[in-house]
């Protein structure tokens, strides 16, 4: 290959993606776990692309797969990147897209990155999704010096430690924690990611930058009342938890729906889950998202106020223990702008919107200015096997 800009459109990038879909745990979507032959296989892929586009590979501590630019001078970097895991039998576009797109920009400007005022890189990610053990986001973490070592000992359901399963992939474990990036060494970074929502095509739209990354409370919601006979127990002065974690349900939608907040109950258990029993204690989560922290922090409080006197009218007693915070990211605004007069420069008309779901973005805000790009994805579906975004917008 010569020293020249490849460039490389969304056909190519669209071949790419079908063909890495293949390192795959199933048949039914792109199954992909971090520190797995699956994985491994990725990384294969990844690193052609990378090569392919004048890049120099290598794997950093935290199992992100770097493609770097050429970089004598020692310049500050301007990162691209997103993740290669997958969620179960999801789609071939969440994440892995924004690491294709950005080896295609890295091919592109590769005969005038030596005349910018910055080096590129590309990265990518190991977990993002947060599938095999309960946290995520650990590459980018790392780079930022926020990942929390405990973390590195966190256990999947076969019971092996993240520690163990990426030495076995064949990572420095011993300096996972030692691969923070200055500040000062990097200019910002950017996602391409698809949107995983209906309104880009709601809007016709192809691309829109990113305003913000939400913020997420996550509870566990727990509703004690008193069991008893089904058939004998009067419906006067009975405390069923079920009845009263209903209505707690039902409010948390309505509220939701008339404002700026995205309130989610995923998951609800009764006891003692008989037929013929009184529910007395009722779980469930509760996730609440906004873009604005303190949006989100006040429908949390009125929410849990409304909880505890809907719970009190039943007789009911009411407890709630948050168990996960991440606060809101704002896409820096100079990135941000640049990307929309990008956008107008192609002729289209610029949208910034917000992102519900958390990205590797909101984790890199820990260390550099950020920003994304969305891609619109046919009908707003992500994490199913038929996840979709046109070689056209990819373009």
């Amino acid at each position: 290959m010569n020293n020249q800009g490849l460039m490389t459109d969304g056909r190519e990038v669209a071949a790419w993606l079908e063909r890495i879909a293949e390192a795959s745990a199933t048949s039914d979507g792109v199954t992909r776990l971090p520190w797995t032959e699956e994985h491994r296989a990725a990384l294969a892929h990844i690193a052609s692309w990378m090569r392919d586009m004048g890049l120099e590979v290598s794997l950093d501590a935290a199992g992100t797969l770097i493609g770097a630019s050429p970089n004598p001078e020692g310049k500050p970097v301007l990162l691209i990147g997103s993740h290669q895991d997958s969620v179960p039998s999801g789609g071939r576009f969440d994440g892995i897209m924004g690491i294709a797109i950005g080896c295609a920009a890295a091919g592109a400007l590769r005969d005038r990155i030596a005349n910018l005022p910055f080096a590129l890189e590309v990265l990518a990610f190991a977990d993002e999704e947060g599938v095999r053990f309960p946290t995520a986001l650990i590459g980018p973490r790392a780079l930022a010096g926020r990942l929390d070592p405990a973390a590195l000992e966190m256990i999947d359901q076969k019971g092996e430690t993240m520690n163990s399963a990426m030495a076995a992939f064949g990572v420095d474990t011993d300096q996972t924690l030692q691969i923070a990036r200055r500040s000062q060494t990097v200019v910002g970074y950017l996602e391409a990611h698809i949107e995983q929502g209906p309104v880009l095509e709601d809007l016709d739209l192809p691309v829109a930058a990113v305003s913000a990354i939400c913020g997420i409370s996550r509870y566990e919601v727990i509703i004690t009342g008193v069991t008893g006979h089904a058939g004998t127990v009067p419906m006067t002065g009975r405390h069923d938890a079920l009845v009263a974690a209903s209505r707690i349900i039902s409010h948390v939608s309505e509220a939701a729906s008339s404002s700026d907040v995205r309130a989610t109950v995923g998951t609800i258990s009764v006891k003692p889950g008989a037929v013929n029993a009184i529910p007395a204690e009722i779980r469930f989560s509760l996730e609440i998202r906004a873009a604005i922290d303190d949006t989100r922090q006040k429908f949390e409080d009125t929410i849990l106020n409304r909880g505890r006197d809907l719970c009190n009218a039943h007789g009911c007693d009411f407890t709630a223990r948050r168990t996960y915070v991440q606060f809101a990211t704002t896409c820096d605004p100079k990135l941000t702008e640049a990307l929309l007069a990008a956008i107008r420069e192609c002729g289209l008309t610029a949208e910034a919107i917000p992102s519900g779901a958390t990205h590797d973005a909101s984790a890199m805000a820990d260390l550099s200015p950020v920003s994304m790009l969305f891609v619109r994805c046919r009908g707003g579906v992500s994490h199913r096997p038929d996840e979709y975004a046109s070689a056209k917008d990819m373009d």
